[in-house]
């Protein structure tokens, strides 16, 4: 059973040790994948989800590889830039992606993942995917970067997914993180994403400081404790986990809008990764949904669960 953490006003990490957090963090994709992958293939021992959570281990660490030989991604000019900077947008528009621009990670994607042991209707959705036409797959791009994936296609939108992770990452990379500002609730101030999930830090000089997760680009971004991380209210927050567990991952949860997202404590456990992690703990989302909250947040690899 979900039990009930204590209430607004007393998060239970030690704030105080708080110094002085950046706003924001840009992600390392040479690292990124490949740890995720890592711990996923951690997780998955002895894990209910065993199966999905190494073939999404292996989904990752094709992620990881495909860089290598990657062309440089053609970054928004300077003038784009500072004019979303100008009107509080982020500089890398998500809902505005030229329709090829990620086309040949996902080209390489497909290829490799062929390779990777998987289900037989996740090979299924792969070959659909394989024999899709150019527009249709520039289709499937729009449907993930809108957040709005067709319940009777997700098999192959998880590919797709995964690609446009690798393309988003390696953009938001090349970014200066000293520019980006916030742009509102909710929302990644690099390319606009939904949070997956929100960190807790042990980060020297920022101990104890909270940073959301962005779905598709992996920036990180400082954000207040005890606050809804989707509609920004500080009213009505709770806490909850389920009993018996370590304590290293909690739902957030918000009575103004109903829904919750995920506060992993990364300061206490240094392995736990914001997209695997929150995989693996679909049960507390089982258990949560109970109280009659929604997810607020967004997870390629949880759609349809």
């Amino acid at each position: 059973m979900p039990r009930q953490i204590i209430p607004a006003g007393s998060d239970p990490t030690a704030i105080g040790e708080v110094s002085a957090p950046p706003f924001a963090r840009l992600p390392e994709p040479a690292l990124l994948f490949f740890h995720r992958a890592e711990r996923w293939n951690e997780l998955a021992a002895g894990h209910d989800l065993g199966p999905y959570l190494r073939f999404l281990a292996a989904l990752a660490d094709v992620q990881h590889r495909i860089q290598q030989r990657l062309a440089e991604p053609e970054m928004p000019d300077a003038a784009v830039r500072e004019r979303a900077r100008s009107f509080g947008m982020p500089p890398l528009d998500r809902g505005n992606l030229a329709p090829d621009a990620a086309a040949e990670t996902l080209d390489r994607l497909i290829a490799a993942a062929s390779e990777i042991r998987k289900t037989v209707a996740a090979a299924d959705a792969l070959d659909r995917l394989k024999q899709a036409t150019r527009a249709k797959r520039n289709g499937m791009v729009r449907n993930v970067l809108a957040d709005a994936i067709p319940m009777e296609a997700l098999a192959e939108h998880v590919y797709v997914a995964a690609a446009l992770q690798v393309h988003f990452a390696r953009l938001a990379a090349r970014l200066d993180a000293r520019a980006l500002m916030p742009v509102g609730d909710g929302a990644c101030p690099a390319c606009g994403s939904p949070p997956t999930s929100s960190i807790v830090v042990g980060w020297q000089g920022a101990h104890g400081a909270r940073f959301c997760t962005c779905s598709l680009c992996g920036t990180l971004w400082n954000y207040v404790r005890i606050k809804c991380t989707l509609c920004g209210s500080t009213k009505g927050i709770g806490y909850q986990e389920v009993d018996g567990g370590p304590g290293t991952v909690k739902a957030e949860t918000c009575d103004s809008c109903g829904c919750y997202v995920k506060i992993l404590y990364q300061h206490k456990d240094s392995g736990l990764d914001p997209v695997a992690d929150d995989v693996a703990t679909l049960g507390l989302d089982i258990l949560v949904r109970e109280g009659g909250y929604r997810r607020g947040s967004f997870n390629p690899f949880l759609i349809g669960y």
